[in-house]
């Protein structure tokens, strides 16, 4: 399946509602780089709010999570 990237936080949202996959994973991350750019928001920014602290992932993972959205900020046009 291929599945457009979201252009909204609603539709990102949406996306729970998908069995996860790697597909849904990076679709979502797209969307998120997408919507951040439309807002102005620097890939710095960016970053920052993937690796502030929270309860979902641990500080391994957010660093992980935050290496792919720097790729994925620099491979989509």
């Amino acid at each position: 399946m291929h599945y457009p990237i979201p252009a909204s936080p609603q539709e990102i949202v949406a996306l729970q509602k998908k069995t996860v996959n790697e597909e849904v994973v990076a679709t979502a991350i797209a969307g998120v780089v997408q919507i951040a750019r439309s807002k102005g928001q620097s890939l710095e920014e960016l970053t920052a709010e993937v690796l502030a602290d929270d309860r979902v992932l641990d500080q391994k993972s957010r660093l992980r999570l935050s290496r792919i959205v720097v790729q994925a900020w620099k491979t989509l046009p």
